[in-house]
């Protein structure tokens, strides 16, 4: 999308993935399917050279469960509010930089005055989906062993004594 696209009162744009690109984002993000992807964007200037991205990314992601390893899907729904400018506008580094979680993030570079929709939901929609997926009421649960039962007694190195006797 071209900021010079924008007027100044905004745009909102809505993006429904098809088959052929949910299947290519599945496999770039590496999961085992996204049967849904959809976006919901408004863009808005920012003075005469930037651009706002608000919005939700939301799409159901077809997983394996870390524990079990069965199949299952999760839903994903990310908020996007992400500050664009164009690239010769940015200042100049400051000498000493002072980072804070919560703070705001500084603007995107806009490459040749324009801003990639379809990149945005892919990068918030990876953001969003969870690494570690659980089916629901699962829990790891770790092997009984000797060891484990002289650990849980209080021994701190119970676990690496009856290592030390299996050798």
């Amino acid at each position: 999308m071209r900021i010079s696209e924008i007027p100044e009162e905004g745009r909102s744009y809505q993006l429904d993935a098809d088959e052929r690109t949910r299947d290519a984002v599945a496999r770039a993000v590496v999961v085992d399917a996204i049967p849904r992807l959809h976006a919901a964007f408004t863009l808005t200037r920012r003075g005469r050279d930037g651009l706002h991205v608000s919005g939700e990314v939301t799409a159901l992601v077809d997983q394996a469960c870390v524990v079990t390893l069965e199949p299952m899907q999760s839903e994903v729904a990310e908020p996007v509010d992400i500050a664009f400018t164009a690239a010769g506008s940015r200042s100049p580094p400051a000498v000493a930089v002072e980072l804070s979680l919560d703070g705001e993030d500084p603007p995107e570079p806009l490459e040749n005055g324009t801003v990639d929709l379809g990149h945005v939901a892919v990068e918030f929609l990876t953001l969003g989906i969870d690494p570690y997926p659980r089916k629901e009421g699962v829990a790891f649960e770790p092997p009984v062993s000797e060891a484990n039962i002289e650990a849980a007694a209080g021994h701190p190195f119970a676990a690496l004594q009856a290592l030390k006797k299996g050798s």
